[in-house]
């Protein structure tokens, strides 16, 4: 969730790699429900391109929009507090234009950091794997940052093939909101008890369900869905029987991707586009969309968080993460501090002070906890639960536990096809607990 916007990767890469510079590790070391490699991605270099490799590299036919993203981030070298996100960014650019040289050496300086970035999980870079000088860095990733995992189980759905974007919990039915793509549907998946779709894909001719989130004010649910290929995007508004209640469509021209949100007990509702690099305002009674003013210019915005009080929004890009106060509408980046780095999450959530992140965008995924200082501007902590993990996208909150999508089974669906049926498997949601 072609990698984050859909001129990065093959146009046979899902929607989650869209969204993230992702992903399908298949590393050692964990329990085998974290290290399962997930095989049914197809690889972002074609068989013909393959061949060309071996004589003059032929280059995508999205090159341009591959280097106009590569000056955006260019430009901001020197501008953010992570030189390392953008490092990554342009080496992933680089490895898929073919140009393996620029490639390694943007990973050197980024390994160099000492941030957390792991390319080994990385499919961008086929065209490099077998480099020794790559495989000399994944060998120093993997001793900077060995394997953790303070994860387990927690349940497990029947659904082979609802490719799962969005997680919410509902504590008053003790129960979660398991969003799909494949199927546009939303499950309910009490913590006892029998699964059920409170959305059922046959209702509302829905586009795919991504992003979650409960009303605080009354229960009820909103959701975020989007169509990859059409560009199209719509919030959605349930009642808490599952009935549709409101659906609110992009109005803007231009392609669109409503991902994660959250919503305020006024009824306001923030949340990312990340085809738009943008983030919106939507306001209950107007039913209007209007961009956030940020310091910089976003790529590919996705996770979003809100502190308890509401005083306070954070937005994760491929780079990092913003903030914003909601009373004085200022807002500035995150510092993630010395080899740290809070660049490509996917779901981000608030926690005692701390953004929790499912961070997908950083080569091999990991879950982690990054502790604010008291403005909340600047990481001073970061506590890594699970790494090495295979496809996570996105989580909820149980008090201090923390669930999360283990295995979204993303690269083996193609819009609405799905690359090789006998590669499902139930999707497994696990849990981490939080200090």
């Amino acid at each position: 969730m072609v990698p984050p916007l859909n001129f990065l990767y093959s146009s046979a890469v899902n929607y989650q790699l869209r969204k993230t510079f992702l992903i399908l590790a298949s590393k050692v070391g964990l329990t085998a429900f974290l290290l399962l490699p997930f095989t049914g991605a197809p690889s972002l270099v074609s068989a013909q391109e393959q061949d060309d490799v071996r004589g003059a590299p032929a280059e995508p036919t999205n090159a341009a929009d591959i280097r106009a993203q590569m000056a955006i981030a260019e430009n901001l070298l020197g501008k953010t507090p992570d030189r390392g996100a953008i490092l990554y960014f342009l080496a992933v650019s680089d490895a898929l234009l073919q140009d393996t040289l620029p490639a390694i050496e943007q990973l050197k300086q980024c390994i160099a950091l000492k941030e957390g970035f792991d390319p080994s999980g990385d499919t961008a870079f086929a065209v490099i794997k077998t480099s020794p000088d790559f495989r000399r860095l994944v060998d120093q990733v993997h001793k900077d940052f060995p394997a953790i995992n303070q994860a387990h189980v927690a349940f497990t759905t029947t659904d082979k093939d609802i490719f799962p974007e969005g997680l919410e919990y509902d504590p008053a039915k003790d129960s979660f909101y398991l969003s799909g793509m494949y199927h546009p549907k939303i499950l309910r998946i009490p913590l006892e008890g029998k699964i059920d779709e409170f959305v059922p894909a046959s209702h509302y001719n829905l586009l795919p369900v991504l992003g979650i989130r409960m009303d605080p004010s009354d229960g009820t649910i909103w959701s975020n869905s989007a169509d990859e290929d059409a560009g199209k995007s719509e919030l959605l508004h349930f009642d808490r029987s599952g009935t549709l209640l409101a659906r609110y469509p992009s109005a803007e021209g231009g392609k669109h991707e409503f991902n994660d949100l959250v919503v305020l007990h006024s009824g306001t509702i923030f949340l990312t586009d990340t085809l738009a690099n943008q983030v919106y305002r939507f306001d209950l009674h107007t039913h209007t969309f209007a961009p956030l003013r940020l310091p910089r210019q976003l790529l590919f915005p996705n996770g979003i968080a809100l502190t308890d009080d509401e005083s306070a929004l954070y937005v994760a890009d491929q780079l990092g993460v913003l903030r914003m106060d909601l009373k004085t509408e200022a807002s500035a980046e995150v510092d993630p501090g010395p080899h740290s780095t809070v660049a490509g999450i996917d779901g981000l959530y608030w926690h005692k002070g701390s953004l929790v992140a499912v961070q997908n965008g950083i080569g091999t995924p990991r879950i982690a906890a990054f502790r604010l200082s008291p403005d909340g501007l600047r990481v001073v902590k970061t506590s890594v639960f699970a790494n090495l993990l295979s496809t996570p996208t996105t989580g909820a909150l149980r008090g201090d536990d923390f669930y999360f999508i283990v295995n979204s089974q993303a690269g083996n669906l193609n819009g609405t096809h799905i690359l090789d049926v006998t590669k499902l498997q139930p999707v497994r949601i696990a849990v981490v607990h939080l200090p």
